[in-house]
């Protein structure tokens, strides 16, 4: 190279830093596909993580999600989960659980109350006598109960909602047996 192009070579690198200096304003990068105030550190803090969200229902049942949630920030990742309660952390995984004031929607969809061969008042997966005890309350005096709710008990009473569920509940109480 001569001496003629390695000065012509320096005067445009000063050029260009002096313009890069003084005129390139952060405006002009943004719109050229640069972010504002991104630092290359900022973009290394995400971290993703595993989130357990345990639902726990009036009637037991616990329902489990999981969710795999990219953390760009503490703070908001904590304000989404404001309303969970924390069970267990660890770097890879969050726990959370939340009691929900509802039956679980397994109740809802299959659940009827019933009277197991026993005599206790019992929660079945469908019709009792065909399906599987899902939760158990309280031994029923059967002499004293009534014959057609008796026959209601043995035939199965859907349960729709945690209204009928906590109306049923209150309605048999009164036929239970004193431990």
């Amino acid at each position: 190279m001569t001496i003629k192009v390695r000065i012509v070579f320096m005067v445009m690198l000063l050029i260009g830093a002096f313009y890069f200096t003084f005129f390139y304003s952060e405006e002009k990068q943004a719109a050229d596909g640069g972010e504002l105030n991104e630092t290359p550190a900022e973009v290394a803090s995400a971290h993703t993580i595993t989130v357990l969200l345990e639902r726990v229902y009036l009637d037991g049942e616990v329902s489990e999600e999981i969710v795999q949630e990219t953390i760009w920030s503490m703070e908001d990742f904590w304000a989404a989960y404001e309303d969970w309660q924390l069970m267990d952390m660890t770097e890879d995984q969050v726990v959370f659980q939340k009691q929900m004031d509802d039956i679980s929607p397994l109740l809802k969809t299959n659940g009827y109350f019933g009277i197991s061969d026993n005599g206790v008042l019992s929660i079945f997966n469908g019709k009792p006598g065909q399906a599987e005890i899902i939760q158990s309350f309280f031994r029923i005096d059967v002499e004293k109960l009534e014959s057609k709710r008796h026959d209601d008990l043995v035939k199965g009473i859907p349960i729709k909602s945690k209204q009928e569920y906590e109306e049923v509940l209150e309605q048999f109480k009164a036929y239970s047996v004193p431990k």
